[in-house]
């Protein structure tokens, strides 16, 4: 049955974004570039949130249905459902030297993206209880929607890791006025970063799609010798 995908950004108070640093050209202190050296590398570090899975068996077909109203399709009745609310969290320690006239700093961001489906709940109509057949094959075309979400957080890690790792951690300490950098970092993980995960995300639409296909549905609902049809006809 049609899984809904909801998407939601965070940032925290220390959360860092950057809007393109471009490298300012000053004369940098002898002195305060020896400092610099003993700062850390920029990095980034890419975590995949592992969410538990919560069954949820209290609503209606009905309610389901009006539930999963956007993904299913006209006159389908929904008799399992997948939610899964994406996130994404940039945070950052960033250690920073300024120089002597306080007029200059170079700083090493160390981000850390956090990213992946929480909550994540499978539903299952309470007219088809826990041990009923029908029940196991609903909640079994389910857990491939889950199965979904989860090798879609996996597939997209490398590319994730690859790209915030060209952008932010190339070597190079960051150098720029006193004060300036974290705010601009936080502007363009705002910006531009947030933005591109949730893009990353949202790609695993197409692959839930192909999972439920008309075949699909009339297997699922044909199963356990029709006893699905039947509990439906008697609703109706």
């Amino acid at each position: 049955m049609p899984p809904a995908i909801g998407i939601r950004l965070k940032r925290s108070k220390h959360a860092l974004r950057l809007a393109a640093l471009p490298l300012l050209a000053f004369a940098w202190p002898a002195m305060a570039a020896d400092l610099c050296a003993d700062l850390p590398k920029p990095s980034v570090t890419v975590k995949r949130l592992e969410a538990p899975i919560t069954l949820n068996t209290v609503y209606s077909y009905q309610s389901l249905t009006n539930l999963g109203s956007a993904r299913a399709r006209p006159g389908q009745q929904v008799l399992g459902l997948t939610r899964g609310n994406a996130m994404a969290r940039f945070t950052s320690n960033t250690p920073a030297v300024i120089d002597a006239s306080g007029r200059w700093e170079c700083a090493s961001p160390q981000i850390v993206l956090t990213y992946g489906f929480n909550p994540l709940t499978v539903y299952v109509a309470r007219e088809f209880p826990p041990g009923s057949c029908a029940h196991k094959e609903i909640h079994n075309h389910e857990m491939r929607h889950v199965e979904t979400y989860q090798k879609h957080l996996i597939d997209i890690e490398k590319s994730l890791t690859e790209t915030l790792n060209a952008r932010f951690a190339t070597g190079s300490i960051w150098r720029g006025p006193a004060g300036q950098t974290a705010a601009r970092l936080q502007n363009e993980l705002d910006e531009r970063w947030l933005p591109y995960v949730q893009r990353e995300i949202q790609k695993v639409d197409a692959a839930q799609a192909m999972i439920d296909t008309t075949e699909e549905y009339e297997r699922v609902s044909n199963a356990c010798d029709g006893q699905i049809t039947k509990r439906l006809r008697q609703r109706n």
